[in-house]
């Protein structure tokens, strides 16, 4: 198995690449400077390389400018960084802006030869792939009731979504007397040996019964049979030993900060 720092520097040159130049289905980039802008969205993204070559008053500007362009738009914004990106004051220079640090994650990778099967999940619950507009509505339901989301915003961001999927997006669900319980996606990243899983969400009720396991061993199939190398996922604390028991190693870590122009605005007032 590769070590952490063979799999960070795949990481890097592959994935986060293609976050600056591939934009997922129903996006679209634009670039300023190191950056790439992301739109289209439930809500507008940054991505950046590693490095962003810039310090002082150049980054303080190059952030000044990422606010007043979505400010402009009316529309939040997400600062993905991660643990060992330069320069080490970014962090630091975005909440003196006016940014909110959300959770840090944990990133975990795992090459697909490494990844270790799953038991079935316990309970009656089925696991299978998810098909067609009213799935996709049971997921945004799922999902705004877990993380606490609007769902007409989650539901029309999967719905564009899959109307521009090229067929790189599935969607996993476990079902259970008529409702969906637990649901994930695999996003295939274009051009990379990278897959991606994302969007895990479970009901309290069905949590610690494998339905986490079950959903992530199923895309690991899905992963495979389009010829895949490597599994990414962000995660918090309680999914890190699940992942380890997996074959996965954490690689470094992520901490999103957000930025509202209406939070800013009324900050600003007081």
């Amino acid at each position: 198995m590769p070590d952490a720092a063979r799999l960070l520097a795949a990481y890097d040159h592959e994935l986060r690449a293609a976050e600056l130049t591939r934009p997922e289905p129903g996006l679209q980039l634009s670039m300023d400077g190191p950056l790439t802008r992301i739109t289209g969205g439930r809500r507008g993204f940054i991505a950046g390389p590693p490095d962003l070559g810039l310090h002082g008053d150049a980054l303080a500007t190059l952030i000044a400018r990422q606010c007043a362009f979505f400010t402009g738009r009316g529309e939040e914004f997400e600062w993905k960084t991660r643990g060992h990106d330069r320069p080490a004051d970014l962090p630091a220079r975005l909440l003196a802006a006016g940014f909110t640090a959300e959770p840090t994650e944990t990133v975990f990778v795992a090459p697909l030869d490494a990844v270790t099967p799953s038991a079935p999940p316990a309970g009656d619950a089925l696991v299978r792939e998810a098909h067609g507009t009213d799935d996709l509505l049971r997921i945004a339901s799922l999902t705004a009731h877990v993380f606490g989301h609007d769902e007409a915003a989650v539901a029309a961001d999967l719905l564009a979504r899959a109307r521009a999927d090229d067929g790189t997006t599935t969607h996993v669900v476990a079902e259970a007397d008529g409702r969906f319980v637990s649901a994930a996606r695999l996003e295939l990243v274009p051009g990379t040996g990278f897959a991606g899983l994302w969007g895990g969400a479970t009901l309290p009720g069905w949590r610690g019964r494998g339905l986490y396991r079950a959903l992530v061993t199923h895309r690991v199939a899905v992963a495979r049979a389009h010829g895949a190398r490597y599994l990414l996922v962000d995660a918090l604390p309680p999914s890190r030993p699940i992942l380890e028991r997996l074959g996965f190693l954490a690689i470094t870590t992520t901490t999103p900060y957000t930025y509202s122009p209406v939070r800013s605005a009324r900050q600003l007032s007081r």
